[in-house]
């Protein structure tokens, strides 16, 4: 097992791995310790990870993986930067560090069931047409404790779903990065995750795939946990907390970007439709629901305010 330091990414030993495994870190040797005896505990044995230590104590992440030396049997190495440069960047670091014919995000805090990746696997290995495979997921709540973390609650992710479509894609990302195995292929085609979109990277690259890819779904047994602490700050934080309002942000400026690219190669009035027939309906389901007292007051606003503008 080869560790690397500075800014320079590193390909592990092996190339023949099935599975590339990607664990982006940064100052939380607790979480990655789990999250490698998690790795370490899958049925489906072909992998390769590589750790991103996004900028944090080098020394700790070191730490952690001799510990697991003799288990992992060479297969975990990490990449060491100096400087922090965003889950972006720590991404793209990692799927560039392996070879393997498929990948998976495998953040430090999050969890597999032990049969993800001969699940996953099996399915892409049966259907060479998707460009990945989602499997369904289940949001666990936990906390941390002085021997640990521990769990709190537990609900269904996106439980009425049955596919992934690029249709309902495009309303939200409906699927987070623990849950997904995708080819790598996919990068040599569509591109790496955008470096600028950090906090949405993940959504940006699905769309991407998934306008030229059908993408699977497992929907039987939950085989991923998205592990969620909403009161942990620091380093402890989920990012869909600490970053809500850069989700919100470059959700917009993505949306945003795309209506620009449609406009200029079809012009604005399909888009400048759109926007108003929207808001008529928005509005007109909305005085649907209002008693006919609010409606006769509603209306009487409306008159006044006309009569005040001549």
């Amino acid at each position: 097992m080869s560790t690397s330091s500075g800014d320079e990414t590193m390909t592990l030993d092996a190339a023949s791995e099935r599975v590339g495994i990607v664990v982006r870190t940064k100052d939380r040797p607790a979480m990655l310790a789990r999250a490698l005896d998690d790795i370490l505990s899958q049925r489906f044995e072909d992998w390769r990870a590589v750790i991103v230590n996004d900028g944090g104590d080098s020394a700790a992440v070191d730490r952690v993986i001799a510990a697991v030396r003799v288990a992992a049997r060479g297969r975990i190495s990490a990449v060491h930067r100096s400087d922090s440069k965003g889950r972006s960047a720590a991404a793209n670091i990692g799927v560039q560090a392996l070879t393997g014919d498929y990948v998976v995000l495998h953040d430090d805090d999050d969890l597999w069931h032990p049969d993800f990746l001969a699940a996953t696997v099996d399915w892409l290995d049966r259907n060479p047409g998707d460009g990945g495979v989602v499997a369904r997921t289940e949001i666990v709540y936990e906390r941390e404790t002085a021997t640990g973390f521990e769990e709190t609650g537990r609900v269904p992710f996106w439980p009425a779903l049955t596919a992934i479509t690029y249709a309902e894609l495009l309303q939200v990302n409906r699927f987070v990065p623990i849950a997904y195995l995708y080819r790598r292929s996919l990068h040599d085609e569509v591109g790496y995750y955008r470096e600028d979109v950090h906090a949405a990277e993940d959504w940006e690259f699905n769309l991407r795939v998934a306008a030229r890819h059908p993408i699977g779904f497992l929907g039987g047994q939950v085989l991923a946990y998205w592990m969620q602490r909403p009161n942990s700050t620091g380093a402890l934080g989920n990012s869909m907390f600490l970053l809500e309002s850069e989700h919100e942000y470059y959700d917009r400026r993505i949306r945003d970007e795309a209506l620009r690219a449609y406009v200029a190669g079809h012009g604005d009035g399909l888009a400048l439709f759109l926007a108003r027939y929207v808001q008529d309906e928005v509005s007109r389901q909305l005085d649907e629901r209002r008693t006919i007292g609010q409606r006769l007051v509603g209306a009487a606003r409306r008159r006044w305010r006309a009569r005040r503008m001549r």
